[in-house]
């Protein structure tokens, strides 16, 4: 069977520099365009920046007279990386496409490419559902980037499991005693670490995790963090998995008002003794593609609308103490001395953090790439937390399968460290949650 050749889109480099490695035997092409775009990106601190810069150091290594004609081999048994120059536009363009843009220069490269080698399947990968459309009124095959999507849609729902009708002896047993071995929990298959349950039996229930370290299945209980009190089985389990040591990787979804980002600052603000920082931080996504030049006054004039939503949870903690307290005394003093710290995400990257208890909101807005270069940063002591919705993605090139939140919730699922729950009842307000459900 002959090789195939794939034909890559600008915002796939930008999703994922390491991309030309992901296509096995195959030949991969960069029209020389995209060079041209991604030279755009190389300026900036934002993660997408950051992709364009280590892509083009990569190409730099690989670069050379053959990569225009001949190709480079990628490595052991992977195919060729080729760079192709402009063709172009044929008339069956023409009569679509007549601006002359850098999506149907992409096009005239893979109508020229495919008629060159009719024998060879030609494909053009881009994360741009509008290109991809074009493609294919044209004739031309054309994909998404599937390299790391979650291939289980309802992953993020594996986080707790409801059991119904429960043997009533279990349940008792696990308010008796300090917790079931895992070899009497009836299950057809092996249970993940740090799963939680909810075992029902009537109007008996109780709450319970896998607690991986002792082999047993133990009762959890309802705690409060820094005045914040659960509200729900989804809340308590969050603050479980939050307040527990052990777990040092914790991913919390969930629509708005669930209480995701309130109860792991909480937690955090509960622990301060156990980390020398906490750092709250979210990408930014700028709304209707204004970049952040675009508004007014210094660098924290222009971050302060992003951030604020993480300041308003912090808001909510301090309404639950007197001006006087010394909680407040106490928060004052972090933020004063960064040992609370809010901040745009772009501004974290490249530090190598221990002893902190790292929150990053909106997790969903990052690409699998991003998701990994934040946690490789995670040093000696350092726990770290992921929250998101994956109903409310910002980036166009993102989707619930293929977002950071949703991969690293899929590939560390199993791992003696990692804990998830999804949280399903907003408890923000009655009206918050109507809007949720019906709007």
């Amino acid at each position: 069977m002959a090789k195939k050749i794939f034909i890559l889109d600008t915002n796939v480099l930008l999703h994922d520099h390491k991309c030309i490695y992901n296509f096995q035997e195959n030949d991969v092409i960069i029209p020389i365009v995209v060079l041209e775009e991604l030279d755009k990106f190389k300026k900036g601190n934002d993660l997408i920046n950051f992709q364009a810069r280590e892509f083009a150091r990569d190409l730099d290594k690989l670069a050379g007279e053959k990569l225009f004609n001949e190709g480079i081999k990628l490595g052991s048994g992977l195919g060729k990386l080729f760079v192709t120059t402009g063709k172009p536009s044929p008339e069956v363009m023409k009569e679509s496409f007549s601006e002359n843009t850098a999506d149907h220069r992409i096009l005239a490269i893979t109508l020229h490419v495919k008629s060159k080698f009719p024998r060879r399947q030609t494909t053009l990968i881009t994360k741009d559902i509008n290109l991809r459309l074009k493609a294919k009124s044209l004739g031309l095959n054309s994909e998404d980037y599937e390299n790391d999507k979650v291939k289980d849609i309802d992953v993020l729902s594996h986080g707790v499991a409801i059991h119904e009708d429960f043997d009533k002896q279990l349940i008792e047993a696990l308010y008796q005693h300090q917790g079931i071995p895992v070899t009497e929990f009836p299950s057809d298959e092996d249970l993940p670490p740090n799963q939680y349950f909810v075992l029902r039996n009537g109007n008996q229930s109780v709450l319970a995790f896998n607690d991986v370290a002792s082999g047993l299945i133990k009762r959890v209980e309802k705690h409060s963090a820094y005045g914040i009190e659960p509200r729900n089985a989804e809340q308590t389990f969050s603050l479980d998995a939050l307040l527990n040591p052990e777990i040092r990787l914790v991913s919390l979804s969930g629509k708005a008002g669930t209480g995701k980002t309130l109860l792991a600052l909480a937690a955090a603000l509960q622990q301060n003794k156990m980390y020398s920082q906490i750092l709250l931080a979210r990408p930014i996504v700028p709304l209707a593609n204004k970049d952040l030049g675009f508004l007014p006054g210094d660098v924290n004039d222009k971050i302060g609308p992003y951030m604020q939503p993480l300041f308003d949870n912090l808001g909510v903690i301090k309404s639950r103490f007197k001006s006087s307290s010394k909680e407040i005394n106490r928060l004052d003093e972090m933020l004063k001395n960064e040992q609370l710290l809010i901040t745009p995400l772009a501004y974290i990257r490249g530090r190598s953090l221990s002893d902190a208890f790292f929150i990053v909101d909106e997790a969903q807005n990052l690409t699998p790439h991003e998701v990994k270069t934040i946690i490789t940063r995670a040093g000696e002591g350092t726990k770290m937390i992921f929250t998101g919705d994956v109903q409310q993605i910002d980036s166009p090139y993102l989707d619930m399968t293929s977002n950071g939140l949703a991969y690293l919730t899929d590939k560390m699922r199993g791992q003696d460290i990692f804990a998830h729950i999804n949280l399903v009842k907003g408890e923000r307000s009655y009206l918050a949650e109507l809007a949720s459900n019906l709007l």
